[in-house]
């Protein structure tokens, strides 16, 4: 795991893209020991015009113009103990940001930046926070449909290649289909069940229309019928 930067630190990283009318992501590259992960900061426009950044990456200056652009960021969601990096960055950026963490693992995140917060009022029902074992996620209600943002509970990382795209896989961190990658799995130990229970209740929902991970494609076909297996595997 990569140590969290005490100051302001930019890596690599692509250009703030446009899922729907009030959601963007952008994906960046953590080069760590033999290989590259990719990972991806998701933000989320409330109704009150803020915004709830969520797996914070550090961009450069005219990519965070174009982010405050779209709002005031208002939450900073360390969505676990793993997700640390950039946090320290936000929260000296933005002093007065909300920082919001799971109960499970605030302890760790407190080591490197305040947590304010276990449970979140984003004063808008439509973005929801929820707290999955030591993990984060967040269900956010669109004009397209629900969209579901998760962690490292869902990986979809595939089509690496080389000596990394093959320790990826080995490590169980890619595959050829969205997939809880094998060290998560490991981690869970007797809360695999609360996870499967968590991934058929999304998956109860006619209206999902995606799922953002934090490590991977955005899984966008049959997401439904995504988390049931996933659930199934866990089982």
């Amino acid at each position: 795991m990569t140590a969290p930067f005490k100051q302001w630190t930019v890596l690599p990283h692509g250009k703030l893209t446009r899922v729907n009318e009030r959601i963007v992501t952008v994906v960046g590259d953590l080069k760590m020991p033999l290989l590259h992960l990719p990972r991806r900061m998701t933000v989320v426009r409330l109704k009150t015009g803020e915004l709830a950044i969520f797996s914070a990456i550090a961009l450069q200056d005219p990519d965070m113009a174009e982010l405050e652009a779209l709002g005031r960021p208002a939450f900073l969601i360390v969505p676990s103990e793993r997700h640390r990096l950039d946090a320290p960055g936000y929260a000296q950026r933005y002093p007065n940001i909300t920082v919001v963490a799971p109960r499970a693992g605030a302890e760790k995140i407190r080591e490197v930046v305040r947590v304010d917060t276990s449970a979140p009022d984003f004063g808008d029902p439509a973005v929801r926070y929820v707290e999955v074992v030591a993990d984060s996620a967040l269900e956010v209600d669109g004009d397209d449909g629900l969209t579901i943002i998760v962690n490292d509970l869902i990986g979809d990382i595939h089509g690496e290649s080389g000596l990394g795209g093959w320790l990826l896989r080995v490590m169980g961190f890619a595959g050829e289909e969205a997939h809880v990658p094998g060290p998560v799995k490991l981690t869970l130990g007797k809360h695999k069940g609360e996870v499967a229970q968590q991934f058929r209740r999304w998956a109860e929902r006619d209206d999902l229309r995606r799922i953002i991970v934090s490590h991977g494609d955005t899984i966008m076909a049959d997401p439904r019928g995504v988390l049931r297996t996933l659930a199934a595997s866990l089982d």
